[in-house]
């Protein structure tokens, strides 16, 4: 992706490189140690590091047409009335990894992961949908990509929504203001901007579900930033 970018945005060969980690505990000390100039970053770390290090978002994802998705709870069709009746009871799924952010955020405060679930979390998302169909686990949080793919699993018994968050922007490249110039900033957005237009990159963007990555609007993120109180224990920790 780096290589497209460069010959995109008029850049040298190799002027970029890049670290990835599925981790977010390695994801967080690498940004930390590293103070990537340009970045991926998941909603959360974003929020989380976005004072500390001036971060400035630049452009996001659309996906199927959306530039923000939904989070849902699902569990086994009347087992239980709401979310509520989950106090205790098991929920997994991938956004578990990060506490912080699905209590802030996709619970909007209401509902602290390590306090009020018996919390889950798997790197696996079918592993868990699987888990709940066949009552080995409570519950599952799925985020849009996993729920669009539920269909195509054909479970012998589809779940239930017992919760739906609200629309939450997505996320795509953020910049460190303090590590790059604003002409720099400019000319990688637009180099995003024509990534999926581009022969090959829109091979990469078809291999993530990405159909455009369009620019950012300040306003886009001010409720989720409001949500994300850093003295708030909503994860229960």
């Amino acid at each position: 992706m780096l290589r497209v970018i460069e010959r995109l945005g008029q850049w040298p060969a190799q002027q970029f490189t890049s670290l990835f980690s599925s981790s977010l505990s390695e994801c967080k000390q690498l940004f930390d140690d590293k103070r990537p100039g340009f970045s991926i970053l998941s909603l959360g770390l974003y929020l989380e590091r976005r004072e500390k290090y001036d971060l400035i978002p630049l452009v996001r994802p659309r996906i199927n047409g959306e530039s923000s998705e939904r989070y849902r709870v699902m569990a086994q069709p009347g087992k239980f009335d709401g979310i509520d009746a989950l106090k205790g009871k098991s929920l997994g799924g991938t956004p578990l990894d990060d506490a912080d952010f699905v209590s802030r955020i996709v619970f909007e405060g209401r509902y602290p992961v390590l306090s009020f679930f018996e919390p889950k979390p798997t790197r696996m998302a079918l592993k868990s949908i699987r888990a709940v169909a066949k009552g080995e686990l409570d519950a599952v949080l799925l985020n849009q990509q996993q729920y669009d793919a539920l269909p195509a699993l054909k479970l012998n018994s589809p779940l239930a929504v017992i919760y739906e968050s609200d629309a939450i922007p997505l996320i795509g490249v953020v910049a460190d203001k303090t590590r790059t110039q604003p002409q720099e900033r400019e000319r990688f957005a637009k180099a995003m901007n024509s990534l999926c237009a581009d022969a090959e990159g829109a091979r990469l963007c078809a291999l993530f579900g990405v159909d455009a990555f369009v620019g950012v609007e300040p306003s886009i993120y001010s409720e989720v930033i409001k949500r994300w109180n850093p003295n708030n224990k909503a994860a229960g920790q």
